[in-house]
């Protein structure tokens, strides 16, 4: 493949240059991806730990500028489909190529399992109140396939699904991030950690949870080929999608915290924390039934974007010969409908293992931290391979922008190991406790014989493209 194919992706010759996304379509995808319902379930997820998770959020935040740095940098000089995995490939060859592309491959799918976990919160606050197993389960799969029904139909009705959704959801987040603010009880701040544990290791605990809340930096770069100009729109996006969220997520969640004390929001009775802090300041339950409306909506937004990824990464390592050949299968829409069939029904899988024997809640969390294990070594890849890069570029264009971008993928290398290291289920037992690492090592394995069976199939990786 040549360094041209690398640098400018070749759209398939039945879709139109006008069907791809545009700045703001690209822009909306990045925001779609990373506030999905994380956000909106994060605080039942670490309410456990106390109000010294707003520390983590923090360090979660900064972390994922750091990200955002990264990708935007490497998208600039190389806008390849499969971002993460082309920028490995490039750097270190086939191997570590397919090694970042199956993982982060389950990070999509997996990802879009817990999306759809922390979703059914929500619309049980309209149906299934009491939480039904099966029907927990049966909502659960409606909110994987109803999104990929949608990415089936082309990029035009994904891209205007995604601004819709994109717009819908920050209705309840801007509230919380201003007019919340203003209901803040700093009694509910205290006691600060309610973990059991040391400041460190709840801190530890809960940015990795908390990190998971901004998967999605990188969703505009994995899908550079889908993107107008993307030299420029890419890097764009990535930075502006990723400031705004981190602002509104910070602001919203002092909030949330301020709002109702910690051991309200570990109550199984208010699993959709947002829409608990909206009843409290207006009274009633109107209000909570709208934010939770708008939280749905979300949610499938969330869903739709990250379905698109999970077909993005294994159809760009397919091209390069390190998948299967049926994720090239394009629909005459130009939706590689292969992958995102596969992806859907794997993430199926993921929803139905999980809660086996366990509560929502825990099911949450553990695909959470799968989720977080595999998304932190494409990560730690991608800032590895910008610190090389940049280094050999030497002092180009200044020393300034030089320590830029090595402070960046510092911060960005550290979180990620970080981010792997507190991925456990703390307070659990054993099976719990390690499941998302049981969880990712067995889906690493299936990778082996996929690696074997396409060793012979691989192409040879692109040069590296000047710094621009």
């Amino acid at each position: 493949m040549s360094v041209t194919a690398h640098r400018r992706p070749v759209a398939p010759a039945h879709q139109n240059v006008d069907e791809k996304m545009g700045p703001w379509q690209a822009t909306a995808l990045v925001v779609g991806s990373i506030v999905g319902v994380g956000i909106f379930s994060l605080p039942y997820a670490i309410a456990s730990y106390g109000p010294i998770s707003l520390v983590a959020m923090a360090i979660a935040s900064v972390g994922a500028l750091a990200l955002a740095m990264v990708f935007a940098g490497l998208a600039r000089r190389m806008p390849a489909e499969g971002g993460p995995y082309a920028y490995a490939r490039t750097a270190f060859g086939n191997g570590w190529g397919f090694v970042n592309a199956w993982s982060y491959w389950i990070t999509a799918w997996a990802g879009n399992a817990a999306i759809a976990v922390g979703w059914v919160f929500y619309v049980e606050h309209f149906v299934n109140k009491d939480s039904a197993k099966w029907g927990s389960i049966l909502i659960a799969l409606a909110g994987l396939w109803i999104p990929a029904a949608i990415n089936l139909t082309g990029v035009r009705n994904l891209s205007a699904f995604q601004v819709f959704t994109t717009v819908t959801k920050f209705v309840p987040l801007l509230f919380m991030a201003t007019v919340g603010l203003l209901f803040i009880d700093s009694g509910n701040f205290t006691p600060w950690n309610t973990s059991g544990d040391t400041s460190l290791s709840a801190i530890g605990g809960a940015a990795a949870i908390c990190l998971f809340s901004y998967l999605g930096v990188e969703a505009a770069a994995v899908t550079a080929a889908k993107v107008r100009n993307p030299e420029r729109n890419v890097p764009r996006s990535t930075l502006g999608g990723t400031a705004v969220s981190a602002v509104v997520y910070m602001l919203s969640l002092i909030a949330i915290f301020g709002i109702l004390p910690a051991t309200a929001l570990a109550s199984d009775a208010n699993q959709a924390s947002y829409a608990a802090a909206s009843d409290h300041i207006f009274g009633g339950t109107w209000s909570g039934d709208l934010v939770a409306l708008a939280v749905v909506l979300s949610g499938i937004g969330a869903l739709n974007g990250w379905t698109m990824i999970c077909a993005e990464m294994p159809l760009a390592a397919a091209r390069n010969g390190l998948f299967p050949r049926a994720f090239v299968k394009e629909s005459s829409r130009g939706m590689p409908w292969f992958g995102i069939v596969a992806s859907t029904f794997l993430a199926s899988v993921a929803v139905l293992v999980s809660y086996a024997g366990t509560d929502g809640a825990t099911v949450f969390t553990t695909l959470v931290l799968m989720t977080g294990i595999t998304a932190a070594v494409p990560y730690a890849f991608s800032a590895l391979v910008q610190a090389i890069w940049r280094i050999r570029d030497g002092q180009v264009p200044s020393t300034w922008v030089l320590v830029r971008d090595l402070a960046a993928t510092v911060v960005a290398f550290g979180l990620s190991v970080a981010f792997i290291y507190y991925s456990r289920n703390t307070g659990n037992d054993w099976y719990v406790y390690w499941g998302p690492f049981l969880m990712t090592a067995g889906a690493f394995l299936v990778g082996i014989p996929v690696y074997a069976l396409q060793r012979k199939h691989m192409t040879e990786p692109a040069d590296v493209p000047p710094y621009k």
